[in-house]
């Protein structure tokens, strides 16, 4: 990143309840918690809590709830010990649903995906402290969102929910900064993943700061005024086609057009 120009992409003064929606919809949407649009709004904006799916609605609606706080969200660690106050604080309310994920408690077994082994249990909060050291030496708001997610990507200090406590930890810098979040898209998700996999398994840093520049360039171009109209950029743009499928198709994210909704 030390190599990379800051970018600054300010967000969007008319951007409403539409954006924090979309992002946890699709935050959860990535780790496999699948809801139609109108399911997962009926879930946030309505309380309605299906009785065959407790616990993924409680994921969703406690994502909403972190994301739609902008006080919430302008917070961002002045020191490593409130780097772990405000990670276990974050995760407990997203994980509130699942009691036997540990809401807000570091794990105490390895955790893996694939062939990525994670940092051990006992080495989590150690491991987190010296990356705060490298945080702290960012000046560009996205740079230090990329770096706060990657870290507790890499890291897992949790059981489950490692992948939505990184994203909003990531937002939350860029909030705080005034700047546009980033919205990770359905069909997106195999470009975000195997990135974060390059640099896990190969050292590849490159891929993941070209894919959430983008991701925010493409947050930053989305009219989030208004739920439907968000919804109808979403759906003309790709970002709720499945990533495999996109793949086959030769179909990819597009950025926002005004002849798209002429």
């Amino acid at each position: 990143m030390a190599g990379t120009a800051p970018v600054t992409r300010p967000a969007r003064l008319t951007d409403g309840s539409a954006l924090p929606f979309f992002e946890a919809y699709f935050s959860n949407f990535i780790e496999g918690t699948e809801f139609a649009v109108d399911e997962a709004a009926d879930i946030v904006f309505n309380g309605h809590i299906p009785a065959a799916r407790p616990a993924d609605a409680h994921d969703v609606l406690g994502t909403w709830k972190i994301v739609s706080d902008q006080r919430e969200m302008s917070r961002c660690p002045k020191s490593s010990q409130e780097l772990m106050v405000l990670l276990k604080s974050r995760h407990a309310q997203i994980m509130e649903g699942r009691p036997d994920k540990g809401p807000g408690k570091c794990k105490t077994d390895p955790n893996r995906a694939g062939g990525t082994l994670f940092v051990g249990p006992e080495l989590v909060e150690g491991t987190l402290m010296k990356g705060f050291e490298i945080y702290r030496g960012l000046t560009s708001p996205l740079h230090r969102a990329i770096f706060m997610m990657f870290l507790i990507a890499e890291v897992h200090p949790f059981a489950d929910g490692n992948g939505r406590v990184a994203r909003i930890m990531m937002n939350a810098e860029l909030v705080a900064a005034s700047e546009s979040r980033i919205i990770m898209p359905t069909v997106f998700r195999s470009n975000y993943l195997m990135a974060l996999k390059a640099i896990s398994q190969n050292r590849i840093i490159g891929a993941i700061i070209r894919i959430l520049d983008f991701a925010q360039r493409y947050t930053a171009a989305v009219d989030f005024s208004d739920l439907n109209r968000a919804r109808l950029i979403l759906d003309r743009t790709n970002a709720f086609m499945d990533p495999n499928e996109a793949d086959a198709a030769g179909t990819r994210l597009l950025l926002p057009t005004p002849d798209m909704f002429v």
